[in-house]
């Protein structure tokens, strides 16, 4: 019974509404990645496909429950009957008739049925974990590239700003080349160096555009309303130790405890069949009437019946070799996915420490690049400098910004993977 309400409320869980419907996305709109983890969860197929699972295996055990009931059939039938020419009690056709109520009932079946039910039950809490699972994928699905979308219009901002640096800069040369401070070559470097960062501009945002394609699609949007969205790549330290993550996978995955209930499941079939060498008590009744044209008779019956299987062929033994050979196969998926959880832990744990360091020393590199195009900037205006000091120094500030923009969505995204990982589907 506990049991029944757990699964009932986590399903209402799964699908709850929880603060914002995709129905009611308008032009303009700005979201967080909260909001698009809601749409995701209302939207994406994925996870209708995954909840429709868990509806056959609910049909499932309504239909191992059928045999706990009365079966009840009505059967009529009508015959047009020619005597034998040698008959002497009819030479003429004469019609035949019959209709008969049938009643049964399993009595006794040691424990088939409920082995049957329980069976059908495990079924549908592995489908539950395996919904489980495909939440979780979804969400993080959405984190990713939640993450990227963010990553790309930093990295749009700071092809931007750098396209920006350079028209200054071209505009500067040409005034100092005007004024003789400078030579034609600083123009047509300064020039050259616009249009590449133009360039690059233009690269930036298709990809932030791509970004949003892939964010819609992580969501289950495909024309998804023109809409922005808020936060920034920030740097949150996670404090965690490996060995706990490893714990809290093995204790928390989806796709884990979902095996576990296949391996009762199997286990369960073994029992159920080798209950198929023993008997089935039943009861039975019937009323009808049988009869031609000129005479109708009633009659009616009711019994028991015990029904012993003698010899099927051995295919109750086959039955049981093969739950056997089926649960020895499951027990090595089971440790195959044991090392592919342990493997998807390590690695999304080591990456976000990685990236961790790339973060604290991108930092650094940023400050120092941003020293160096004061410095170049400042030597080029007093002329004891050259241009190609400046652009030397924009270009490698360009490259620090990005490289530390690249830290910390790798961190974001490894972060939300190690969560995954972890079974953790927030």
């Amino acid at each position: 019974m506990y049991k029944k309400i757990f699964y009932g409320l986590l399903f209402i869980l799964l699908f709850s509404t929880k603060s914002y419907a995709a129905d009611i996305i308008n032009k303009g709109d700005v979201l967080n990645l909260d909001q698009c983890i809601d749409i995701a969860l209302q939207r994406h197929p994925y996870l209708n496909a995954a909840s429709g699972s868990v509806r056959v295996l609910e049909s499932k055990i309504g239909q191992a429950r059928a045999n706990y009931y009365p079966q009840l059939t009505f059967q009529s039938s009508y015959q047009r009957i020619g005597p034998a020419a040698s008959s002497l009690l009819r030479s003429d056709p004469y019609n035949s008739y019959s209709n008969t109520l049938n009643l049964s009932q399993n009595i006794f079946d040691f424990g088939k049925t409920a082995t049957q039910v329980e069976i059908q039950s495990l079924g549908k809490e592995s489908s539950l974990a395996d919904l489980q699972d495909v939440r979780g994928l979804v969400i993080f699905n959405v984190k990713q590239f939640y993450f990227g979308f963010l990553q790309g219009k930093m990295s749009r901002d700071v092809a931007r700003e750098t396209a920006n640096q350079f028209q200054q800069h071209y505009e500067r040369s040409k005034v100092f080349f005007e004024t003789g401070k400078s030579s034609k070559i600083d123009v047509t470097s300064a020039e050259v160096n616009l249009s590449n960062a133009r360039i690059n501009l233009l690269k930036a945002e298709n990809a932030l555009r791509i970004a949003k394609v892939n964010l819609n699609n992580a969501m289950g949007m495909t024309n998804a309303p023109d809409y922005e969205i808020t936060d920034e790549l920030t740097y949150r330290p996670d404090e965690i130790f490996l060995e706990d993550a490893l714990q809290n996978a093995y204790k928390n995955r989806p796709d884990l405890l979902s095996l576990n209930k296949k391996k009762e499941g199997l286990e369960k079939t073994i029992a159920l069949n080798k209950k198929g060498y023993l008997p089935v008590l039943s009861g039975n009744a019937a009323y009808g009437y049988t009869g031609d044209d000129l005479s109708m008779e009633k009659a009616w019956n009711v019994g028991v019946t015990l029904t012993f299987p003698l010899f099927s062929g051995l295919s109750t033994k086959y039955q049981i070799d093969e739950a056997r050979a089926n649960l020895d196969v499951l027990l090595a998926n089971e440790d195959t996915l044991k090392q592919k959880i342990s493997l998807e832990v390590e690695s999304a744990y080591l990456s976000m420490k990685e990236a961790e360091q790339r973060i604290s020393a991108g930092k650094i590199v940023v400050r120092q690049a941003e020293e160096n195009v004061e410095l170049a900037q400042g030597r080029y205006t007093a002329g004891v400098g050259s241009y190609m000091e400046i652009t030397d120094a924009v270009i490698s500030l360009n490259n620090a910004k990005m490289t530390y923009i690249t830290a910390l969505s790798d961190y974001s995204v490894t972060r939300a993977g190690l969560q995954k990982a972890m079974g953790v589907n927030k």
